[in-house]
């Protein structure tokens, strides 16, 4: 199974346009209907629907060590180049999937 990734607001969307160009299933909070959406809806909604959550926020780290179970967190600090970031969230869409992925935060 492929793996899939859901951007939250604070990642770029030139980041996304990226991923997508080169292949990578990426959805945006947007296009998913949760613009505006808590960080617990959000990671409650990538659980059940098997997302991958692409984060710049710090409170990812904090709920991912809070909750039992989410489908995965990679998250990168802010001020990473979106190259960087495409090219780090590309290689992880290539060698995980969503067994992999599940309750692992990966630090990018």
């Amino acid at each position: 199974m492929t793996l899939r990734s859901l951007a939250d607001e604070h990642v770029a969307h030139a980041v996304v346009t990226g991923l997508r160009r080169r292949g990578v299933t990426v959805a945006t909070i947007s296009d998913v209907g949760l613009l505006g959406a808590s960080d617990d809806e959000l990671l409650q909604f990538a659980q059940r629907e098997g997302y991958v959550i692409a984060t710049q926020d710090q409170d990812f780290l904090r709920l991912a060590a809070r909750v039992d179970q989410h489908a995965g967190i990679a998250y990168a600090p802010q001020g990473r180049a979106v190259g960087d970031l495409v090219r780090w969230l590309s290689l992880l869409a290539q060698i995980s999937g969503p067994d992999e992925m599940r309750g692992r935060v990966e630090y990018l």
